[in-house]
């Protein structure tokens, strides 16, 4: 009997050290119809031929690179593509650039989804604390509160107050004259 009362003791111990009552942050997974929505879609306005030729016809890797910039180009390269390339002559440092502008596009616009739910979930927030800060003040009475009532036994107030000689109805009469 003693140990199972021991044991029922240890056991409600031990629960209530497994919960420390901090909730984690909720976190908002987008979903992959969403990120596709949000991912610009890669538009090569240079095509892979034009960049193989150009590499071919012994243009640098900088030029190649300013001419995919220029017209804005962005790739979505798989792995036998870019191997293929490669092997084509196309330099690295422009495969390089075009494996790095494509995921920093990416990047960016992932950034600025995440920055305009944040502004949206702040603008929620304040709406909500001004809601709330109406809600309270809703029954607010201007002549209700520490100077002209709610109060009683203060010195600024007459009738009740612990000096007991000023007269009015907490409008403050006679203070601070002393009547």
């Amino acid at each position: 009997m003693k140990a199972l009362i021991i044991l029922i003791v240890a056991a409600i111990f031990l629960s209530s050290c497994a919960s420390n009552g901090v909730r984690q942050a909720e976190l908002e997974r987008i979903t992959p119809e969403q990120l596709a929505k949000i991912l610009p879609p890669p538009v090569a306005t240079v095509t892979l031929d034009e960049v193989v030729a150009d590499s071919k016809a012994g243009k640098t890797s900088d030029e190649i690179i300013a001419k995919i910039k220029a017209s804005n180009s962005r790739y979505e390269l798989t792995t036998a593509q870019t191997l293929d390339l490669s092997k084509q002559g196309v330099d690295t440092k422009v495969l390089d650039y075009m494996h790095q502008s494509n995921e920093l596009a990416k990047q960016n616009a992932i950034a600025d989804e995440m920055n305009k739910r944040a502004k949206e979930k702040a603008a929620a927030e304040k709406a909500l604390q001004r809601e709330r800060d109406l809600t309270r003040d809703r029954y607010y009475d201007l002549f209700w509160g520490p100077r002209f009532g709610g109060f009683y036994g203060s010195p600024y107030y007459g009738y009740g107050s612990h000096f007991g000689h000023r007269f009015g109805f907490g409008l403050g009469y006679g203070y601070p004259y002393g009547w």
